[in-house]
């Protein structure tokens, strides 16, 4: 009984708190909550006065708790675009790094998973790009580079699987355009040796199923991307598929020669 009545005495400060037109002591209270680690009503208080204390001493601290606030509780959205008016608004503050740092935290947040649409995850390496230009000495700039890495590795892997789908859907020749575009475009990509070896194999398959004025130069390309392959992964997983394909194409240029020359 003694706990709940002191739940509702504290709700109902809360409430009076919200409703009192002192911008001081909500200011004050909004401290101590957040103190408190009671970020929701820290944050309900800021929501209220920050905009009230411009031009006050308390204007600076108001914006950037009311910005982690928001951020602590998961609302990456709104945090986002108060620590970037933060920074934006104080960019000698004492605070400033860590704003820039958790606005593109922010982002990162709001990244998807790779089958969805890449935008947020592209605003977000700017974002982290950015806080690298301006601190490139950050105790932060580890971190950042890790984070950068995920974010890249993401957009290779989205790219790879949208070219690994004509390959999987047995459009041979668009799966090896494809898969060379993304090769071209990722080329230090974790993806890039499977890429290499799917570009190979389907090249092989598209050969085998054009008309046969074709076949000759399409095996032909398949021989430069096996020896591309070789001699950029020459201790491949995929090493001995990859030959098995270099002899398939042999023997079928060998095929397309002997008739041409018993036709000449």
């Amino acid at each position: 009984m003694f706990c709940l009545l002191l739940l509702a005495t504290s709700c109902s400060n809360f409430q009076q708190l919200l409703k009192s037109n002192d911008v001081s002591k909500k200011y004050q209270a909004a401290l101590e909550y957040y103190e408190q680690e009671d970020y929701y009503r820290a944050s309900q208080l800021l929501d209220q006065v920050t905009d009230l204390l411009a031009g006050t001493e308390e204007a600076e601290k108001a914006q950037f708790y009311r910005a982690k606030a928001h951020y602590l509780q998961g609302n990456y959205i709104l945090s986002d675009a108060y620590f970037r008016n933060f920074y934006t608004t104080y960019p000698r503050s004492p605070f400033a790094e860590e704003a820039m740092y958790l606005q593109a935290q922010s982002l990162y947040e709001q990244s998807p998973s790779f089958e969805e649409d890449q935008t947020p995850t592209r605003t977000a390496i700017e974002a982290y790009e950015e806080f690298l230009v301006r601190y490139p000495n950050s105790e932060r700039a580890g971190q950042v580079n890790k984070t950068l890495e995920e974010l890249y590795t993401k957009l290779d892997k989205k790219d790879f699987n949208q070219a690994q789908l004509y390959y999987k859907l047995r459009k041979w020749r668009s799966a090896a355009v494809a898969l060379d575009i993304f090769l071209q475009e990722h080329a230090s990509s974790p993806y890039a040796e499977e890429a290499a070896f799917l570009r190979l194999d389907a090249q092989y398959r598209f050969a085998q199923e054009s008309v046969p004025n074709k076949q000759e130069e399409r095996y032909d390309q398949a021989l430069d991307y096996f020896q591309s392959f070789v001699d950029m992964y020459p201790d491949s997983g995929y090493k001995r598929d990859a030959e098995r394909v270099f002899d398939g194409v042999q023997a079928a240029l060998a095929e397309i020669r002997k008739s041409d020359n018993q036709n000449s």
